[in-house]
């Protein structure tokens, strides 16, 4: 039976993306190999500060300004005023103990060079790590169910998918209101959906696809509230309060008391190994709950 004959709804992968480090500037793929955590690579490096805790726009909002390029060996951090940081994909220097949100974890720090590098751009002691590979850092049972589910530095989940047409309708409101459209980069999703009404992520199980003969599937277990950070300009790190605005007109979730959410958290429930391609077909059903 085909993909289409056994969902309510088909569509397809219309942009994938990476943060390689927590917080800062994405990078747009054709495609990813999906693992057991995410697409490779994602929020795989963190910056943290003296103690450890994470650090992330909310309260740096100059973190948006550095923009990673991913190489064959090596990663390349670039930033207004500063020469490019090298990295190497497979090298870390010393162990590490690290916390986000409330997960306390093993974590490998870079060294000296990248911690003076992140510290000057963001004008604190700060130090970057490399998820510790070996651990397992799980997602909330509360919401994945009978699914284990884990995830490197992410706030929760491994995938964060939305749509284009949810995008749309924002940007909509937003220039009703008078305002300049967004791009879904202030978003920060992986997976961002095509073919689809606006914000059916928030609708469906989840989303299904045959990669080579390998069923694939990301099941969708809880709305993504949000933070500030949509409000951030990734072109200039400027805030600026018009998107929490206009989502709160139309975005409280009673699944979560009221919070105002864009996008669904995601786990790979399937496929963990196979490569996610932009222009992929996919099918979803929807949830009833």
């Amino acid at each position: 039976m085909s993909l289409e004959a056994e969902s309510d709804l088909t569509g397809t992968i219309a942009r994938l993306f990476i943060y390689p480090v927590k917080s800062c500037a994405g990078i747009e793929v054709q495609e990813a190999l999906l693992t057991e955590t995410g697409l490779d690579l994602d929020r795989a490096w963190m910056v943290v500060d003296a103690q450890g805790q994470f650090l992330t726009q909310r309260t740096l909002p100059r973190m948006a300004l550095i923009r990673p390029e991913l190489k064959t060996s090596e990663m390349v951090l670039r930033a207004p005023g500063m020469l490019a940081l090298h990295v190497g994909l497979d090298v870390v220097e010393a162990p590490a103990t690290v916390t986000v949100w409330r997960d306390t974890l093993p974590a490998w720090d870079m060294g000296a060079v990248a911690a003076q590098w992140f510290s000057d751009f963001l004008g604190q002691p700060c130090r970057m790590v490399r998820f510790d590979p070996d651990h397992r850092r799980w997602s909330s049972k509360e919401w994945t169910g009978e699914l284990d589910a884990h995830t490197q530095f992410a706030d929760g989940f491994a995938v964060l998918v939305t749509s284009e047409a949810s995008m749309d309708t924002l940007n909509e409101r937003l220039q009703a209101a008078g305002y300049a459209p967004v791009g879904v980069e202030r978003f920060r999703p992986n997976v961002v959906l095509g073919g689809v009404e606006a914000h059916d992520e928030d609708r469906i199980e989840g989303v299904r696809l045959e990669v080579e003969g390998h069923e694939v599937e990301l099941r969708h277990v809880k709305p993504c509230a949000r933070c500030p950070i949509p409000n951030i300009d990734p072109a200039t790190a400027e805030s600026h309060p018009a998107v929490s605005d206009a989502l709160s007109a139309y975005r409280a979730d009673r699944r979560l008391d009221g919070a105002i959410t864009f996008g669904m958290n995601a786990i790979v429930a399937k496929g963990a190994g196979q490569v996610l391609r932009v222009g992929q077909r996919f099918g979803a059903n929807f949830r009833f709950d």
